[in-house]
Order: C-alpha cells, then sequence, then structure tokens
C-alpha cells in the first residue's frame, strides 16, 4: 500500500529532529579539533612564515623526521607483520598477557616510555652497561630516535595487522592448505595479499605516530640539532625562543601529517589482492 506524502514527510521531519541529538554532539567535537588549527595556520599567515619554515634548522628538522620515521616503519613491518600473523593464527600459554604487553607502549605516557628506554638502554642502564662493554652507546643518537619511534608507533601497526589477518575468511587457509601450500606460501601468497590494505593502513598510520612523536625521543635521544632534533623537538624549542617559528614548524608537521592521512584514507579504497 502506497503511503500518504504527508505521512512520509512527517516521518523524514521527525527523523531530522532526532537526528540533531547526534548532530550537535558532533558537530561540537568537530569545533574541538577544528577551530585550534584554523587558529594555527590563521597564526602561519604571516610574511615570515616561509623563512621559518625553510630555514636550515626547519629543514634538517624535517629531514630527520622522515628519514627516522620511515626507518621506524620498515621496522615494524618486518618484525609486526609476522608478529600480528602469528597472535592471529596460534593459541599459546600467556597469549593474554603477551598482547597486553604489545599494546601497552599505546597507552603509556610519552614520558614513561622515555624513561624507561633510558633506564633500560642508557649508558648505566640494565641492558646499556652490556653494550658499552661492546662499543655500542644508543642515547642520545640517531638510532636513539628510531628506537623510541617504534616503541611509540608499532603497537598501532601490529593491531591494525592482526585486524586485516582476522579478518580473512578461514575456508581460504583451508583451501590453500588443500592445494599443498607450505606454511611460507600460505602467508607471502594469500594472507598478505588478503591483508595488504589493514598492513598499509597500519603502517601509514604508525608513521604519522612516528612523525610526531615527542616525549620519549627528547629524554632517550635528547635535542642534539643534525642528530636527534626531530619535528617536534624543533617546534618545542622554537616554543621557547619565538613563537613564529614554532608555529612555522608546527603548520609544516600538520601538512605532512595531513598528506600521510590522505594516503592512507585512499589505501582503504583501494581493494588489495
Amino acid at each position: 500500500m502506497r503511503v500518504p506524502y504527508s505521512e512520509t514527510h512527517r516521518k523524514v521531519k521527525l527523523s531530522i529532529q532526532s537526528g540533531w541529538l547526534f548532530i550537535i554532539p558532533g558537530v561540537l567535537l568537530v569545533f574541538l579539533f577544528g577551530l585550534p588549527l584554523l587558529a594555527l595556520f590563521w597564526r602561519a599567515t604571516g610574511k615570515d612564515f616561509f623563512t621559518y619554515a625553510l630555514s636550515d634548522t626547519a629543514l634538517a628538522a624535517l629531514k630527520l623526521s622522515l628519514l627516522t620515521s620511515l626507518v621506524s616503519v620498515v621496522v615494524s613491518l618486518l618484525v609486526g607483520t609476522p608478529l600480528a600473523y602469528f597472535l592471529t593464527r596460534w593459541e599459546f600459554p600467556g597469549r593474554t598477557l603477551f598482547e597486553l604487553l604489545i599494546d601497552l607502549p599505546v597507552v603509556l605516557p610519552p614520558s614513561v616510555a622515555g624513561l624507561a628506554l633510558l633506564i633500560a638502554f642508557g649508558r648505566q642502564g640494565l641492558f646499556g652497561s652490556w653494550l658499552t662493554l661492546v662499543g655500542v652507546t644508543l642515547p642520545f643518537t640517531t638510532t636513539a630516535v628510531v628506537i623510541a619511534q617504534t616503541f611509540v608507533s608499532a603497537p598501532l601497526f601490529v593491531r591494525s595487522a592482526r585486524i586485516g589477518f582476522s579478518g580473512i575468511d578461514p575456508q581460504l587457509e583451508e583451501a590453500a592448505h588443500v592445494e599443498g601450500a607450505n606454511q611460507w606460501q600460505m602467508f607471502s601468497q594469500v594472507m598478505f595479499p588478503l591483508a595488504g590494505r589493514a598492513i598499509f593502513s597500519g603502517a601509514i598510520l604508525a608513521w604519522t605516530r612516528a612523525l610526531g612523536e615527542f616525549g620519549a625521543t627528547i629524554l632517550f635521544a635528547g635535542n642534539l640539532e643534525g642528530v636527534t632534533q626531530t619535528m617536534p623537538l624543533a617546534i618545542y624549542l622554537g616554543f621557547e625562543r619565538n613563537l613564529d617559528v614554532a608555529v612555522a614548524l608546527s603548520v609544516v608537521l600538520v601538512l605532512a601529517s595531513i598528506f600521510l592521512l590522505a594516503v592512507m584514507r585512499k589505501l582503504e579504497g583501494i581493494q588489495v589482492y
């Protein structure tokens, strides 16, 4: 039976009216996210923006941030992908505690992460003293930046990869076993391609997290220009000396993050086989 126009119009009107219960909180949150960024870009419209953004210090910090965060993502891919696959496919005693340990860096305050790394791998640390005996020093080096970034960002990648692997139909795995595929063939030719979109999205997410890492880096790696001074550290130093410098560097970092997130969104819309 055809519904009269007036009744249909009334139902739509009621749904719009009730929708404000969801729209208003959402708009408030969007304003909370958007207004500070708008203020940041508005403050950066001064004539000296490009002078600060393209200075030698800014470019050196940006180059170091991109390099160390990229290395961090590669490390996460190489060790995090097998780990995510292992956690998805095998049960073992203590698995819950193991997963908790992997996820813990996501919720730890960055300062706690940096302090833990320093106590573990510092020159007088629990393991750092052993490394010193063989001539290896980690704190306040570029390697320390990579370690700090990996510590805080790799769990995000592992979580995304696990979601990708767990979403694969088990019947596909059984079919591959029937066809005689070994474990490596199963992983490389079936599981990895099917989970590829989640893996790539996780890599981009980990990259953005590593790019913005501050607390663990400054405690474990320090703030040495050209060696450990990443963009967040350069922004912190600029805030102490010249607010316009901090604003310009912040805008550059925001634009880089927007680009990486746009790439992630693009990857999420691609079917990977």
